[in-house]
C-alpha cells in the first residue's frame, strides 16, 4: 500500500497528462500562457500506463483520474484509457477537462474505458467566460456536457471556481441550471495555485460565502452529517434531494486528514501533496529500466513522507513553484 507516517492510505491516483490548456483562465496562468514542457521530458504512453499498472497491481491503487493542463490534448489519451481498462484489477477511470474537445471525444472515451467526466465551467454567461479564461469557446463547453451525457460518462460532474467581481453571484443559477440538466454541481474555492502568485486569501470567495450565496435561492441540508470520508467535497442535499451540491474548501476548511491522494506529472515526478514544494522522480527509474518492484519502492518511500497537511493556515506557507496546470488538478 502507499501508506503515510499519520495512516492515510492513498488509494486515488492523479495522473497528469499534458500541462498544456487551450483555456488561460485568470486564476491559473497569465494571458500569454506558459513555458511547456519539452516533448522529451513527458512521459511516454507506454511508460503513463506502465506506472498505473504498478499502482494498480502493487500499491493497492484503485481510482485513476486523469488531468492535465488539459488531457483531451494529449493525442493519446483513448488509447491510454482503452489500456488501463484491460489492467488486472480494473480500476476506476474519471477525467478533469475543460470540456471543449469532449463533443468530438466523448463516444471514444466512453467506448475505451472511462467512467465519468468533471467538467470546469464558472459561468453561464459567455461574456463573463470570455473574460474568465481569455477564449470565446462557452458554446463548445455546454455542447461538451451534453456530449459526455448522452455518452453515459456520468455522473457528470461540474466545477466551478467564483471569482469576486466577475461571477460571484452567480452560484444559485449555476445550481438551478446544473438541477435543470441533471449535472453535479461542484464548487472549488480559489487555491494558491496559479502561475501568477497573485493568489490572497483575502481575494478569494469562501465556502461560506458560496454557502451563503446558494441558501438565498435554496434550502440546503447536509448529506449525512457530512461524513464524507475521503472525499474532498462537502455534499449539500438541495430542497430535501434528491440534487445535492458539493463545496470543495481546500482552503478554508482543509480535508488533508483524510487525504487519500497520490500525484503523477505529466514529467513522471510523484507529488505526494498538491501543495507539496518536493517531487520525486519515478522517470529516470522508467528510463533506466529499473524492474517494477523497484519503481513501486521509491513511490511508496515518497508517499512515506507526506506532511501532515498542506501548510495554507501557516504564516510561512510557501506557494508551490509549479502552477496548477503543471501539477495535475
Amino acid at each position: 500500500m502507499l501508506i503515510d507516517t499519520y495512516g492515510r492510505v492513498a488509494t486515488d491516483l492523479r495522473v497528469s497528462l499534458t500541462d498544456r490548456c487551450n483555456l488561460r483562465c485568470t486564476y491559473c496562468m497569465p494571458e500569454e500562457g506558459l513555458q511547456w514542457l519539452a516533448k522529451p521530458d513527458l512521459l511516454t504512453d507506454d511508460e503513463v500506463v506502465r506506472l498505473v499498472d504498478i499502482a494498480v497491481r502493487m500499491l493497492g491503487i484503485e481510482e485513476v483520474r486523469f488531468t492535465g493542463g488539459e488531457p483531451l490534448l494529449r493525442p493519446g489519451l483513448v488509447g491510454i484509457v482503452e489500456r488501463v481498462a484491460a489492467l488486472t484489477p480494473r480500476p476506476q477511470m474519471s477525467l478533469t477537462t475543460n470540456g471543449i474537445g469532449l463533443k468530438r471525444t466523448a463516444t471514444a472515451l466512453s467506448a475505451a474505458g472511462l467512467d465519468r467526466v468533471n467538467v470546469s465551467l464558472d459561468t453561464l454567461r459567455p461574456g463573463v467566460f470570455k473574460a474568465l479564461t481569455r477564449r470565446d469557446r462557452h458554446k463548445d463547453v455546454l455542447e461538451g456536457l451534453q456530449a459526455a451525457r448522452k455518452g453515459g460518462l456520468t455522473p457528470v460532474k461540474v466545477n466551478s471556481v467564483l471569482m469576486p467581481g466577475l461571477n460571484d453571484d452567480e452560484a444559485p443559477d449555476l445550481l438551478a441550471w446544473a438541477m435543470r440538466h441533471g449535472y453535479e454541481l461542484r464548487f472549488i474555492e480559489q487555491m494558491p495555485l496559479d502561475a501568477q502568485h497573485g493568489w490572497t486569501r483575502e481575494g478569494m470567495v469562501t465556502a461560506d460565502d458560496i454557502l451563503a450565496s446558494l441558501r438565498s435561492r435554496f434550502d440546503l441540508a447536509p448529506e449525512r452529517a457530512n461524513e464524507r470520508g475521503s472525499a474532498p467535497a462537502e455534499r449539500w442535499l438541495v430542497d430535501g434531494g434528491p440534487h445535492r451540491v458539493g463545496v470543495i474548501a481546500s482552503v478554508t476548511r482543509p480535508f488533508c486528514a483524510a487525504c487519500d491522494r497520490t500525484r503523477l506529472t505529466a514529467d513522471g515526478q510523484i507529488r505526494a501533496c498538491l501543495f507539496s514544494t518536493k517531487e520525486t522522480d519515478l522517470r529516470a527509474a522508467l528510463r533506466s529500466n529499473a524492474p517494477d518492484e523497484e519503481i513501486a519502492g521509491i513511490w511508496r518511500l515518497a508517499m512515506w513522507g507526506k506532511k501532515a497537511g498542506s501548510g495554507l493556515d501557516d504564516p510561512t506557507f510557501l506557494q508551490p513553484e509549479r502552477s496548477m496546470s503543471a501539477i495535475g488538478g
